[in-house]
């Protein structure tokens, strides 16, 4: 085997691997639209649609590769699914697919022996089978319920023998079915967030702003008729750059931030003498407890503020938020 190694020609073979792949897919894309795919495609999304199991997908090989990407992605987007391999289904891992289940084999060529010595016992206990072949006139093929034809008109390797554009052609036809089943689910954002919940979005979408918001002590708030010097002593204290204030209800009135210190020292007022209420702006930007975190974000980015406060329906202060805060719950 030669070591030599050319720049030149690595890059034009990766060049030649990128077109040979795109065009597989792109390939894919003109026919899911038409017959048979189309049918088979549609067949194949009612019947994971109507699976009252689980979906068991196997393969061997790089389709063995494919095969657990695609239980992954079917599993985090609504339909219960797992890998099966079909090595170990022959001895005994067979046991875990029911009849209520739907099976999904992968292989290129659809004459894997570890998958033909095992689909006939699958049809036997009466589970729908898909099969995802390049070849129609297969084995797999002819067991398959359902036929997912993925050909690809050549493979990427040079030496046209290691399965490239047609796992390529694998993995786009699994995430096209995959996206089509949960379309058809109904499945949205907050169902993905269930199922991701230690991942960036599923921080996002179940964070709520009562459960990083500051509480009792730790909101600032003083009365409107306080002296301005109280209310600097209460946003010092708090450390949020801002201090609400309420009427004699604690229903929030206006809120005094540095920004609004600054100005009031432009102006040339006199602190001394003013109290909280007159120094306050009013209207202070809100947002209730039950909101997403990620709402308080878009709110902070969009009126360029770094704290908010608050409030219940009946305006009373509850909480106050600053943007470290959302930092610190990594929902930023």
């Amino acid at each position: 085997m030669s070591s030599d190694f050319s720049p030149e020609n690595s890059l034009r073979l990766a060049r030649e691997t990128l077109l040979i792949e795109a065009s597989a897919v792109q390939a894919l894309a003109e026919r899911i639209e038409r017959e048979p795919l189309a049918g088979a495609f549609t067949q194949a999304i009612r019947a994971l649609l109507e699976c009252r199991g689980r979906v068991v997908v196997s393969g061997m090989g790089k389709s063995g590769h494919v095969a657990r990407k695609l239980a992954a992605t079917l599993a985090s987007t609504g339909t219960p699914a797992y890998f099966v391999h079909p090595a170990e289904a022959s001895h005994g891992d067979l046991g875990m697919v029911t009849e209520q289940d739907v099976f999904i084999a992968l292989s290129n060529s659809g004459e894997v022996e570890e998958l033909t010595r095992i689909v006939p016992l699958v049809k036997r206990m009466g589970t729908r089978l898909i099969a995802i072949t390049g070849r129609a006139d297969s084995t797999l093929a002819r067991y398959a319920d359902i036929h997912l034809d993925c050909a690809v008109e050549s493979e990427a390797c040079p030496l046209r023998l290691s399965p490239t554009a047609s796992t390529t052609a694998q993995l786009a036809l699994g995430d096209a079915l995959a996206v089509a089943v949960l379309d058809a689910r109904g499945f949205g954002a907050d169902d993905f967030a269930r199922t991701h919940p230690g991942g960036a979005l599923g921080r996002r979408l179940l964070t709520h702003v009562s459960d990083v918001m500051r509480t009792g002590e730790r909101v600032p708030q003083v009365g409107e008729s306080v002296p301005f010097s109280d209310a600097l002593l209460e946003m010092t204290r708090k450390g949020l750059g801002m201090t609400a204030v309420v009427d004699e209800q604690s229903r929030l009135r206006g809120v005094i931030t540095d920004g609004d210190l600054r100005r009031l020292v432009e102006r040339g007022v006199d602190l001394r003498g003013l109290s909280a209420g007159e120094a306050m702006h009013p209207n202070p930007r809100t947002i209730p407890a039950q909101a997403l975190a990620v709402e308080a974000v878009q709110r902070m980015e969009r009126h360029r503020i770094s704290q908010m406060l608050v409030v219940d329906e009946q305006q009373h202060v509850i909480g106050a938020l600053h943007m470290h805060d959302l930092f610190a719950a990594k929902v930023v």
